[in-house]
């Protein structure tokens, strides 16, 4: 672990927060585990975790605490809360990202280069985008008067200095927490910070699960309206207004269960490359605590060490019983040619989109139009890749590819317009992005897809459908629902205990 000495040097060199980092064994517990006991500390906390082959845990999961900052954005009032002197700041605004962008540009941090055991992702900004958020980003969708029943903001996210970094690998984690360099004793308050989370982990996690009624998810939309409104949509395509609409539906029900329960059966049954649990309480003009949980498989934006990644993920078979039936199922799939023209519609769509952020001539589809298998269906993936330019940050990344074109459709301004016309409540998460703004311009954000929200005693669960010319009303009410079966799975085991 960093020595007095060495902080002292860091310190001596302009850095305001220098990381002490402490690795150790942790052969008897599990990334959920260590939730369980690090939440004790701060109920703000998170857990991102991921499988990669669709078959195996990525080798890093991480679990945060938030660290008595946080930003929520809603009704164009952008609200700041401090726990350290217990005020909130409120600022009227339509760019919202300011504020973010000043906060962020007061830390410096060092790099692996001064701290060379600092993993990849070691704080920043955690929480989530709402897609409502595209009002701000982009004021030509417009205004829109759909209600927001679960009355979250558009943006929520927290400062996040106290991270736990879990090796799925060689069972270890490494804590880290940050000494704040502009205060007395900033070391000594950093050591003891680090102490307190060594020691809860020594202690052993409450994981008692308890049964509870399942409940009956009820549509916000129905069949009817839902198969009306793809017929709407297929009107507006044949006029030559848009190419693609994604409508969705929310399904809702009252539920006792635990939100770590869900997550837990949810990971169990629905191993996905974004994994995710993040509990956050909204601070304006009610506190009002929710919980986010999700196993999306695909990225918004990513950049690392320069590289901004995006991921279409378009064209959807539901699993078979058996590996032949799976087999036929992907070939049917990767042969129709509705799925293959939306898909490459897609692939443009992401292109264009890191185009206006990438360097000249560095946008490349580096895999194209392969399957990815989920337990309940399969999908068509691309990856596309671009070489960030230098006078662009995180956040026009996330503005330009935000949301995402397998969320909204194309074009997506007259798209979303439309679903502002169908949808009959506000998405506010779903559609959005889960992740990260880290230290040095990194970022990780997915797609708020295969999500729970769970808030006032209630869970909500939303799908949507890619509606092209030719679809089928009937077959993309179905599709929805093969979507959301996962989470509503995820849901029933909980309320069993974890009975499988």
């Amino acid at each position: 672990m960093l020595s007095h000495h060495e902080y002292l040097r860091l310190k001596s060199q302009g850095f305001s927060h220098v990381p002490l980092i402490k690795k150790r064994l942790m052969d008897d517990a599990t990334p959920v585990s260590v939730f369980a006991n690090i939440r004790q500390l701060n109920p703000k906390a998170y857990l991102f975790e991921s499988v990669v082959g669709g078959e195996r845990f990525a080798r890093y999961s991480m679990i945060g605490l938030g660290k008595g900052v946080y930003f929520e954005y809603q009704d164009g009032v952008m609200r700041v809360g401090s726990e350290l002197v217990g005020t909130v700041s409120s600022t009227k605004t339509d760019q919202p990202f300011d504020e973010i962008r000043r906060f962020m540009g007061q830390f410096n941090i060092p790099t692996k280069d001064d701290v060379p055991n600092l993993p990849v992702f070691s704080g920043g900004l955690v929480g989530y985008f709402g897609y409502d958020l595209i009002r701000t980003i982009e004021p030509t969708v417009g205004h829109s008067d759909t209600p927001n029943p679960l009355n979250l903001p558009d943006l929520w996210l927290m400062l996040s200095t106290e991270v736990v970094i879990f090796d799925n690998l060689e069972h270890t984690l490494s804590i880290v927490v940050y000494a704040n360099c502009d205060v007395e004793n900033g070391y000594e308050d950093a050591l003891g910070r680090l102490t307190n989370i060594e020691n809860i982990l020594n202690q052993k996690p409450d994981l008692t699960t308890k049964a509870h009624p399942i409940p009956k998810f009820v549509s916000a939309t129905g069949q009817q309206k839902f198969c009306d409104d793809v017929q709407k949509i297929k009107e507006y395509i044949l006029a030559g207004d848009v190419m693609q609409v994604v409508p969705a539906q929310r399904l809702s029900a009252k539920s006792e269960a635990d939100a770590l329960s869900v997550y837990r059966a949810l990971r169990y049954l629905n191993p996905s490359p974004y994994l995710f649990m993040l509990h956050g309480e909204t601070f304006g003009t009610t506190k009002s605590p929710f919980d986010i949980i999700g196993a999306s498989p695909e990225i918004l934006s990513r950049i690392e060490n320069g590289t901004v990644t995006v991921r279409p993920l378009a064209g959807t078979r539901r699993r078979g019983s058996d590996m032949d039936e799976d087999l036929a199922l992907e070939h049917e799939l990767l042969n129709d040619q509705k799925e293959i023209a939306e898909h490459l519609m897609l692939i443009d769509l992401g292109r264009n989109d890191i185009g206006r952020v990438c360097e000249i001539g560095s946008v490349k589809v580096t895999d194209q139009m392969f399957i990815e298998r989920y337990s309940q269906v399969m999908h068509i993936a691309s990856n596309v890749e671009g070489r960030i330019r230098q006078d662009v940050d995180a956040l026009d990344v996330f503005c330009a590819t935000f949301p995402a074109g397998t969320l909204s459709g194309a074009p997506k301004i007259r798209a979303m317009q439309i679903i502002d016309e169908v949808e009959p409540v506000r998405r506010t998460v779903f559609g959005g992005a889960i992740g990260y703004l880290g230290w040095h311009g990194n970022m990780d954000t997915a797609i708020a897809i295969r999500t729970a929200v769970m808030k006032d005693g209630q869970i909500h669960v939303q799908a949507g459908a890619g509606v092209v010319a030719d679809s089928d009303p009937l077959a993309e009410w179905d599709e929805t629902n093969k979507k959301a079966l996962a989470l509503v799975k995820a849901v029933e085991m909980a309320c069993r205990g974890l009975e499988i």
